[in-house]
């Protein structure tokens, strides 16, 4: 039997709010959870799905939201007036002009909807009984003001009304109304043509469709999901507690992959953290974005690790910080107030204390002593550091660059070293000891006296 084709999809993303709760000259659907904004955890969720057409409804705020979604291709419509989600998603109704297949109606802050969530949506519209609008519901642990939505044990809604007109008997019914649903594009915007806006908030509500729908004789559907998947952000707190669960659940799928969390709730992930096997990540570690950990790594307490690669079997901390562009090979080191940034370190290369690795390339077997300096800005430009393989760098260095110190070559410590130094040589640039014997203890007599004499 032939499989029938998939349906097309279209997105319409809802993102006009003014958000005036964040107090923040920053759009709302653009704080970012997991150092990633809000919106594009969305959008590319939707991704997944291939759609034919994704549209964001943009209002106040709109040029940063353009911004934004021009480079993933995503069109925009403007609702340059608030007056309610059912007039917002009719903005969208040009966009989508002679698109025929199944649209999901989404929200740019609901950002933690899954790809297989959007896509049950889509398989419900498809059932056997055929709905005509399919809610996405959820049940809080406190219902508070949600609209709400009366079903019978298949799903099939009897009634859906917004929590400002419901009676007190519907108030009590916990099945709640995310917002989300899915609707075939030659319904959609038929039945938001009748949607009026008598009610208490003068506004024209999405939901209404699926009670117009009801009125033509066609049953809508819910499918539930959790609380934490649909979890609006309207203010800051609300975006720590979606951070939080964003976090929790990337904790609990590193600890499947096969990592260790020694303190898992310490531990805090950006959006594409990538880590191997047998990875051993101890308390209060901080993740930025674009973080690939190899197989066996350990990353000790207390490290800042953003925009770095790191080979299989390296060990990074306590107290590290890899800056974008640092590259560790396998078996390096870097360790306790290290500090790399755009600096390549070779294979079992190490890096035990109190350095700074910027602009460099470290080669195989280095071993860079406690203090040393890459020097590589000089107010204007930048300049790079090459150590060759298996060179010795003598704690407490400067290492001027442009500057090449050559393979198993030996910098002694102290050294300010501004000009290249060959293969296998001892490079010394320090001031000559001098040593004259007797002159401290004379030093301390004669001050000893001299603050005596002044106490009389």
């Amino acid at each position: 039997m032939a499989t029938a084709p998939a349906p097309n999809i279209a997105a319409v993303i809802l993102a006009a709010g003014k958000g005036t709760r964040m107090k923040s000259d920053l759009h709302k659907v653009l704080h970012p959870i997991a150092g990633h904004p809000m919106l594009l955890h969305l959008a590319e969720s939707v991704a997944a799905l291939k759609p034919e057409r994704t549209v964001v409804v943009t209002g106040a705020g709109r040029e940063q939201v353009e911004a934004a979604v021009a480079p993933l291709g995503i069109v925009t419509a403007l609702q340059a007036e608030q007056l309610g989600t059912g007039h917002a998603v009719a903005q969208a109704e040009a966009a989508l002009a002679g698109f025929e297949g199944d649209v999901l109606v989404l929200y740019g802050d609901v950002p933690l909807v899954s790809s297989a969530t959007m896509q049950a949506m889509v398989a419900r519209l498809h059932a056997p009984d055929s709905p005509a609008v399919v809610v996405l519901g959820f049940r809080p642990a406190d219902p508070a003001a949600y609209g709400r939505i009366i079903a019978d044990e298949a799903g099939v809604i009897a009634k859906m009304v917004e929590y400002k007109d419901a009676s007190e008997a519907e108030r009590a019914i916990n099945l709640c109304n995310s917002g989300l649903m899915a609707v075939r594009s030659a319904d959609l915007f038929a039945l938001l043509a009748r949607v009026g806006n008598d009610n208490a908030a003068g506004e024209y509500y999405l939901p209404d469709v699926v009670m117009l729908a009801a009125a033509d004789g066609r049953a809508s559907a819910v499918i539930e999901t959790s609380a934490a998947e649909v979890a609006g952000v309207n203010s800051r707190a609300e975006l720590a507690g979606v951070e939080l669960s964003w976090q929790q659940a990337r904790r609990t799928q590193a600890m499947a992959d096969g990592a260790t969390l020694i303190a898992p709730e310490t531990v805090w992930f950006a959006f594409d953290t990538v880590l191997g096997r047998d990875v051993v990540i101890e308390p209060n570690v901080v993740f930025g974005p674009g973080v690939s950990v190899a197989d066996g790594v350990v990353i000790h307490a207390f490290s800042h690790i953003e925009g770095a690669t790191i080979g299989a079997g390296a060990e990074v901390g306590p107290f590290a910080r890899l800056r974008p562009g640092a590259v560790l090979g396998e078996h390096s080191k870097i360790g306790n107030f290290v500090e790399m940034k755009k600096a390549v370190l070779g294979v079992g290369a190490k890096a035990n204390h109190l350095t700074y690795l910027g602009d460099a390339e470290v080669g195989p077997g280095v071993n860079i002593g406690a203090g040393t300096i890459t020097c590589n800005y000089d107010g204007f430009f930048k300049y790079k550091t090459v150590i060759g393989a298996g060179a010795f760098i003598g704690s407490n260095s400067a290492l001027v660059a442009p500057v090449t110190i050559g393979a198993g070559a030996i910098v002694g410590a102290g050294s300010v070293i501004t000009g290249d130094v060959e293969a296998d040589a001892l490079a010394l640039a320090r001031g000559k000891q001098e040593a004259r014997p007797g002159w401290g203890k004379r030093f301390r007599d004669a001050m000893m006296a001299k603050k005596a004499a002044t106490k009389k």
